[in-house]
């Protein structure tokens, strides 16, 4: 049975756009339930140590405390477990023993309101015996260093499919190795062999709404308002840790305000639920940005990358090794670390290649995922290494690349699919998207830098949806993908229109909530519109083979013979209401017919058995000017490009990509942690700079390519991460083409630059 859609989805806004203006969208941070207490959480001010003593008698006396949960709790946990992790079992619910960082959670007071909440914690007693601390991966990697975890139990594909070595007897939890062809040999007759070290920094997500949790335990049940990206993680450890079937765990999911990873796999969602278990009552905790921030960031890494080049400038091999801080705990640092490796690699084909990924626990904030796990890291390196080599060889960076880059179809890592996007159309596409932007007002002197990047995204292809079409023509979309700004929802709605040829204004899609919709593997890696997208897709075609079947049997013919218009279907003799037609059938007005669509490794005949699913790239060409006076970057224009092989919603996949090199101006210019004696310095937004409207390009455009031959409905690709990618690398290189300097630390700040701007003046002098 075929559609056609008859109507424009060009202009049709996204269903989210008048909630969220008006301010009825329902965040998890404004849910309340009956009876709810309010809860806050004690943190370590000390980045190692053991608990002496954890007095909380004097907070519990005062008036309107209800419980306190701490590491003596959890013996008595009703579950089969107490610790929780991805790839590493290696965090506790509560603080057990020991505490691991500044900001790990001592104790969780449950009370009548927040401010008593407040005044128990302060109330809350404990010292501690400190022990040695490690703030860097090379503190932690030294010999003698102490261990962060002295026991590091692996979790084989539990919930993260990948590769995770720990080395024993050290603070090492990822060791991970790669090569290709023989690189010794092709090192030794190269022309050219280029050697260069680059950091990147930690860096804090910064989602408008920090993290936020309702948790309300009961006799052999739990449900939970949650802030997180991947509810069906949250079921699950929650599941383990309080006993409770899955089933019987229900985790609902409203709109999330920002999460880039911050929010995906689990958070703070086990303690409030264990909270809620000591409380015998539902329980509330919402962080402060602050508390956020001592929650989870971006894996700060140092790249260092060898790479051999022949007499017509062709890169023939190339060395990574990649060495990520993943923090306190392991969370999605295995799998980042051995990302940020292959990221490294670059579009570009390298016959022989040797990797090497090691991540390592240190005594800081967490690291975990954050848009394009590893990729900002491993491109910042590769491709601000690609100037350097150019300026040395005498070629220009951007014949440069096109030089070296792959084909489309060509092969980067053997054991991967090939690159499925044609990589030299995307960096044109940036260049012309940025020489067509108004001219800048900025009179004086510009500098002009360009880069690439290509990332595998580690997308699990499990996922359903539940589509059902009424008797009147409207649909419901049931889905577990989240909506975190995003916009997914728009997308299933899209999908869910051109898919059944019924009109947006008739299309609903459900909160994301684990009784109601099928299993989803979790919202990140670009996935959503092509893992999700295609189920609802195929949940589409389902409910028109229903209607073409029931079609045939009431008005006869074949089922081909019918197609499915607004609120009727349509056939040979003419078109029928839906209502009708059910009435037929049915013998009465009611009914309707619903559809499952489920996407797994065999779906399209094993297509997504090989990883990645696609490829998502990004290229960038950014024009700065530079107060030499002060060392202040201005980003005067950026243009983007990016293949989404068809693009479902233009504007929100323009804002997608816009908002990506916004963010990544970030680790560009300003954002960094800074430790000092084990404590964050500047752990709050006055001290901690994100980007402003001051520091967003004077003009910006992105270009969307839609060569209509990804995986996912329509020949959709993922999007949203890739244009994050070439920021830092361009802006630098932007630097050096226009004042020669080159710097190899991020973020480039003021005084950074500065400083290289007057050591270069001084050496040409």
């Amino acid at each position: 049975m075929h559609s056609k859609p008859q109507f424009s989805l060009s202009t049709e806004p996204r269903a989210d756009y008048l909630e969220k203006v008006t301010g009825t969208a329902i965040y998890a941070s404004d849910v309340t339930v009956p009876g709810m207490l309010h809860g806050k959480i004690l943190r370590s001010t000390v980045p190692h140590a053991r608990i002496a003593e954890l007095d909380v008698s004097a907070a519990l006396a005062l008036p309107g405390v209800v419980a306190i949960l701490t590491g003596d709790d959890l013996k008595d946990l009703p579950g089969t477990e107490i610790r929780w992790g991805l790839s590493l079992r290696d965090r506790p619910v509560i603080a057990l023993d020991k505490v691991r960082y500044v900001g790990d959670p001592v104790a969780a007071v449950a009370a009548v309101d927040e401010a008593t909440a407040e005044a128990a914690v302060d109330a809350i007693v404990v010292s501690y015996e400190t022990l040695p601390h490690a703030t860097t991966a090379q503190e932690a990697l030294a010999a003698g260093a102490a261990l962060v975890h002295e026991d590091m139990e692996v979790l084989r594909d539990y919930y993260f499919k990948g590769h995770c070595t720990p080395v024993a007897g050290t603070n090492q939890f990822q060791q991970w190795a790669y090569e290709s062809g023989d690189v010794d040999a092709v090192f030794q007759r190269s022309a050219r062999v280029f050697e260069d070290t680059f950091t990147f920094p930690m860096v804090f997500h910064y989602a408008m709404e920090p993290h936020v949790c309702i948790a309300h335990w009961q006799p052999h049940a739990l449900e939970l308002w949650s802030g997180g990206q991947t509810p069906t993680a949250i079921q699950r450890v929650c599941s383990e840790i309080l006993g409770i079937p899955l089933a019987c765990v229900r985790v609902h999911s409203p709109y999330v305000g920002g999460g880039f990873g911050g929010k995906a796999s689990v958070k703070i969602d086990p303690l409030v639920a264990a909270l809620s278990w000591k409380a015998r009552a539902p329980v509330r905790v919402c962080l402060t940005i602050s508390e956020s921030m001592l929650t989870c960031r971006r894996l700060d890494a140092e790249v260092t990358l060898r790479t051999a080049v022949d007499a017509d400038g062709r890169i023939v091999g190339k060395t990574v090794r990649a060495v990520v801080n993943g923090g306190a705990y392991a969370d999605t640092g295995p799998a980042i670390a051995v990302k940020a490796a292959i990221r490294a690699i670059g579009p570009y084909h390298i016959p022989n290649l040797r990797l090497e990924a090691i991540g390592v626990y240190t005594n800081t904030v967490p690291g975990a995922a954050f848009r394009s796990i590893g990729g900002p890291q491993a491109v910042w390196a590769t491709e601000s290494q690609m100037d350097i080599m150019a300026h040395a060889l005498g070629h220009d960076p951007i014949e440069f690349r096109m030089l070296n880059m792959a084909h489309k179809g060509q092969t980067l890592k053997h054991d991967l699919r090939p690159l499925d996007i044609d990589m030299r159309r995307s960096l044109r596409a940036a260049l012309d998207t940025l020489e067509k932007l108004p001219e800048p007002k900025h009179q004086g002197r510009r500098g002009l830098g360009v880069a690439v990047g290509a990332t595998d995204p580690g997308i699990m292809p499990i996922g359903g949806a539940i589509v059902r079409l009424r008797a009147d023509g409207s649909v419901n979309v049931s889905a577990n993908t989240v909506e975190i700004g995003q916009g997914s929802r728009g997308v299933l709605r899209i999908i869910a229109a051109k898919s059944l040829n019924q009109p947006l204004r008739m299309i609903a899609v459900a909160q994301p909530d684990t009784l109601q919709a099928p299993y989803d593997w979790g919202t990140g890696a670009s996935r959503s519109t092509v893992i999700i997208g295609l189920a609802v897709q195929m949940a589409c075609e389902d409910v028109l083979r229903q209607v073409g079947d029931m079609a045939a049997d009431v008005l006869g013919g074949a089922a081909a013979d019918y197609r499915l218009v607004e609120g009727a279907v349509e056939g040979p003799t003419g078109s029928l209401a839906l209502m009708e037609l059910l009435r037929r059938f049915n013998g009465m007005a009611a009914g309707e017919f619903l559809g499952v669509g489920r996407v797994n490794p065999n779906t399209k005949d094993g297509l997504f058995q090989l990883q990645p699913l696609f490829w998502e790239t990004g290229a960038g060409a950014f024009e700065i000017a530079l107060d030499e006076g002060t060392g202040a970057i201005r980003v005067l224009r950026a243009g983007g490009a990016a293949d989404l092989g068809h693009v479902m919603n233009p504007k929100a996949a323009e804002g997608q990509d816009e908002g990506a090199m916004v963010m990544g101006l970030g680790h560009t210019l300003s954002e960094e942690y800074i430790y000092a004696d084990g404590q964050v310095v500047n752990g709050t937004l006055f001290d901690y700079k994100v980007p402003t409207m001051e520091e967003v390009p004077e003009y910006v455009g992105t270009a969307l390519i839609e060569s209509g031959d990804g995986p996912g409905p329509f020949g959709a690709r993922g999007g949203g991460e890739g244009a994050i990618l070439p920021v830092a690398p361009a802006v630098a290189n932007a630097l050096f083409q226009g004042w020669g300097i080159r710097i190899k630390e991020l973020p480039l700040t003021p005084e950074r630059v500065w400083r290289a701007l007057k050591d270069k003046n001084s050496t040409d002098k």
